[in-house]
């Protein structure tokens, strides 16, 4: 999720690449195989294309000068407003709003939703609870949805912001009470969530204490003043600085 990226925006519009495109030195003819269920494997599946896979085809009638609004009960705010808080462009807010829409025809996302989109997405596991945690992380204002705004305006520091914007982030979600703190408890409960998502079928195979000992770790390096808990400044500083909790944290890149 830490990885920086190049802030340029697209040009064309498109966050998923090639579609039917065939890995560099295998043949069409080769007999496909079933992957191996790999953590790599598990990750690389997310809402981003979840909401893509469902938007309308590229050549459908749609306007270039504004966000279709008539079919939603839920307005969200004009393309040039979601161009200047996010880091897309108008064809690729265009393209997210038509698989939002065809996605939540209501315009607003609830957490039930956001739960069977994820359980659809990692069906070995259970991820009804960082479905939730993540959930109440795009969920900025608390009302219990998430509009058009808060998905964009998350996806886009998650896929294009700076590191300091994207550990903001990710303290925010590991923030569960919203305290300004983030407590052992707080880290493991998001911790094993993760590991409950992946499920007991991933390769390596996860030891049951593996949770237990990543808190372990973070908090020896991130809680400097050992009082017991981690403030966005001890987070933010530790990160920043240490390369092995930077790449440790770059599990959750790809749950979105």
């Amino acid at each position: 999720m830490f990885e920086d990226r190049d802030e340029t925006k697209e040009t064309d519009g498109s966050l998923l690449g090639e579609s039917g495109h065939t890995p560099p030195g295998k043949k069409g003819h080769v007999k496909w195989q079933k992957p191996r269920l790999t953590r790599k494997a598990l990750l690389n599946c997310c809402l981003v294309k979840r909401i893509l896979s469902r938007a309308a085809p590229q050549g459908s009638d749609t306007s270039d000068s504004d966000l279709e609004l008539s079919s939603v009960r839920h307005q969200p705010e004009g393309l040039e407003q979601l161009q200047e808080l996010t880091k897309f462009t108008k064809k690729e807010l265009q393209s997210l709003y038509r698989g939002f829409k065809n996605e939540c025809p209501s315009g607003l996302v609830n957490e039930d939703t956001f739960k069977l989109i994820y359980a659809q997405f990692f069906p070995q596991g259970d991820a009804s609870m960082y479905a939730h945690f993540l959930f109440n992380a795009f969920d900025v204002d608390r009302n219990g949805a998430i509009c058009f705004e808060d998905f964009v305006v998350g996806l886009s520091i998650l896929l294009r912001g700076t590191v300091h914007e994207k550990l903001n982030w990710a303290f925010n979600l590991y923030d569960i009470n919203k305290d300004g703190y983030i407590t052992k408890e707080e880290m493991l409960a998001i911790m094993k969530s993760i590991y409950d998502m992946m499920g007991r079928y991933t390769y390596p195979i996860v030891r049951d204490d593996a949770p237990i000992e990543h808190v372990e770790k973070f908090f020896q390096k991130m809680d400097r003043n050992r009082d017991g808990v981690v403030t966005i400044e001890e987070f933010l500083e530790t990160c920043q600085k240490d390369e092995n909790i930077m790449s440790s944290m770059q599990l959750f890149e790809n749950v979105i």
